[in-house]
């Protein structure tokens, strides 16, 4: 059975939704609709990535409204997206962005730290190649229990110093490894490395220091 996809190229999305910086308020809107999706790159040139249009940078249009004697006392940034009517006008900028090499982990690293939905992929010289989204690295979390079992006994026990004598099985991601291990030492950096494959939920120890005892002659 393959490996557990690792990085951003494994789950990405492709074939994404694009538009340009001239494009018009209600296209984007329209866009996002027909797609289902929340945000949108905005491109230039040979399509490098030079922002993003969000349904969070939409909304301003419909939330302030220009002739309320309040408006003043809004922050300038949401006025000025009120007033926008292109994607350049609307769009944040720089983009926040990301490799297709990255792995899983820092691509779900950058989305919480910078509080986004969705990440544009891009090259090295900043062109786009793809979209990753939430829904998309939580796809690790599809895995059969038995590829994820599999993948475990190839390489995290299969590299155990020998006595040890473990076992895995796995049901609904959660991860059992019971047995003996005569390093105690070595418990700890079983259960991280067993945590680390992707898709499991949570890794359960049930393991003795006891060397399992030397067959009868």
């Amino acid at each position: 059975m393959p490996d557990s996809p690792h990085t951003v190229s494994d789950v990405m999305t492709h074939t994404a939704v694009a538009v340009g910086r001239h494009a018009a308020y209600k296209e984007i809107v329209e866009l996002m609709r027909q797609w289902h999706i929340s945000a949108l790159p905005v491109l230039e040139g040979e399509g490098r990535v030079i922002g993003v249009v969000s349904e969070a940078d939409l909304l301003p249009k419909e939330e302030y409204r220009l002739d309320d004697p309040a408006q003043a006392e809004r922050p300038p940034s949401d006025v000025a997206k009120a007033r926008a009517v292109s994607a350049a006008e609307l769009m944040s900028s720089p983009a926040i962005t990301v490799h297709a090499s990255a792995t899983i982990a820092e691509a779900a690293r950058i989305m919480a730290r910078c509080r986004v939905k969705r990440l544009p992929v891009v090259d090295e010289v900043g062109l786009l190649e793809g979209v990753v989204s939430r829904s998309d690295l939580l796809k690790v979390f599809l895995r059969p229990d038995e590829a994820i079992a599999d993948e475990i006994r190839r390489t995290v026990i299969g590299h155990l110093p020998p006595p040890a004598q473990v076992e895995v099985s796995v049901a609904d991601g959660v991860v059992a490894l019971h047995g003996s291990l005569r390093d105690r030492a070595l418990v700890s950096l079983l259960a991280r490395a067993a945590r680390a494959v992707e898709g499991v939920v949570d890794v359960r120890l049930s393991l003795s220091n006891q060397a399992p005892s030397a067959p009868l002659p």
